[in-house]
Parts: C-alpha cells; structure tokens; sequence
C-alpha cells in the first residue's frame, strides 16, 4: 500500500514535467490505477478485519475523493490537449 500510495503522487509529478499534455495524462491514468490498487486494499483490510468499518468508510469515501479530482483534472488536460491543436 506504501508503494502505490507513493506512485500516485509521483506519477502526477512526472507527468506534470513533461512537455505533451498526452504524456500527462497518461501518467494521471497511472495514478488513478494506483488509486484503485489502494482501494482494492482497503477492502481486503475490511475483510479480514484489520481496520474498522468507520475507518474502512473514511479511507473508501477519501480514495473515491480522490479519484473524483484526477478524473477532473484529466478531462482538464483532454480539454487543453484539443484546445492547444486547434491552435496549431
């Protein structure tokens, strides 16, 4: 979970540094399957009882939060991508 709870924000890090708001997306799509990996977790936490079901409830509602603003911000950077060729 600490590995893919890092890759998250490092992939929307790397993607942000390069130059192709195609290359940004794609790297938001890799934290967005983070995002799901840590989730998939979480239920697994929830089954096998390591968490609480309060706590279980907090940390789903904060990932789909999560995922809420990177689908936001990736429909963001489609926008701009077209925006930016229509330029050209």
């Amino acid at each position: 979970m600490t590995r893919a709870r890092r890759s998250i924000t490092n992939n929307i890090a790397e993607g942000y540094g390069r130059f192709h708001y195609q290359e940004n997306i794609q790297y938001c799509r890799q934290s967005r399957g983070s995002i799901c990996e840590i989730l998939d977790d979480l239920i697994e936490c929830d089954d096998e009882k390591y968490i609480g079901e309060d706590e279980f409830r907090s940390l789903k509602e904060e990932g789909y939060g999560l995922l809420k603003i990177l689908n936001k911000y990736i429909a963001y950077l489609q926008k701009a991508k077209i925006e930016f060729a229509k330029e050209k």
